[in-house]
């Protein structure tokens, strides 16, 4: 008698990844509202005088810190404030105003690259435009986004480490990337509240929602706010991006 097979196992389907939580919209309403409140008007910390330095110091503003960025641009913006007068300063001389800061050496090739790319495209002029931001030397979409929310008023959000922590803390808008963290800011945060919301959640994350230990204590949105545990002056809080 031939042997009886057993029926092969039945494969269990594949689990659906979790979507990542979401805050009520009524919460996400009061954390802006109290954001508002506390500085009705946010500023970013990078000095410009127009949306040409601002580009600028924006592009040297990565992997730096904005005072070390400030202190280089003074000097350089006395002697270059404008694409042609920066194209005529010269790589070597760029790369002596800011070689106190990180990568100096392929930020001065890139602030003179896109110098000549404004002069010869744009009529030395910034463009107000993601899309012809980004075709620029050293500029991608976060440079981008702050110099369209900045020097042009548009409601983006540009996402950098702080935002992102906060992010993800929060619960404002879970996620993997810098990418997937803008695009879930602009599903949640209420129209009204777009044009700043970047500037007070980077402020936030960088003077109170801290890397290595968050202030929850001194912080305006600790009752709204999922993270666990809250901190404690002078004792540590788990980290998490």
């Amino acid at each position: 008698m031939a042997d009886r097979q057993s029926p092969a196992p039945k494969k269990s389907a594949p689990r659906k990844a979790k979507a990542p939580r979401r805050l009520p919209p009524a919460t996400v309403e009061e954390m802006f509202r109290r954001f508002e409140e506390r500085d009705p008007e946010p500023k970013g910390e990078l000095e410009h005088t127009d949306p040409y330095t601002l580009l600028v110091a924006v592009v040297l503003s990565a992997q730096a810190t904005d005072v070390g960025v400030n202190k280089a641009t003074r000097r350089l913006f006395a002697e270059a404030a404008t694409p042609e007068a920066m194209v005529a300063l010269g790589e070597d001389r760029v790369r002596e105003h800011i070689k106190t800061i990180g990568l100096y050496r392929n930020k001065a090739k890139n602030v003179v690259a896109l110098s000549e790319r404004l002069i010869a495209e744009h009529g030395s002029s910034v463009p107000p435009s993601r899309a012809a931001l980004e075709l620029l030397p050293g500029v991608g979409r976060k440079t981008a986004n702050v110099v369209m929310n900045t020097a042009f008023g548009e409601p983006t959000i540009a996402v950098d480490t702080h935002l992102f922590r906060v992010g993800n803390r929060t619960q404002l808008a879970p996620g993997k990337t810098p990418l997937a963290v803008e695009l879930g800011m602009e599903k949640v945060v209420p129209d009204r509240y777009r044009r700043h919301a970047h500037h007070w959640l980077i402020l936030h994350g960088r003077y109170v929602c801290k890397a290595r230990k968050p202030e929850c204590w001194r912080c305006i949105i600790e009752d709204l706010c999922p993270f666990e545990p809250k901190s404690v002056p002078g004792k540590g809080a788990r980290a998490v991006v």
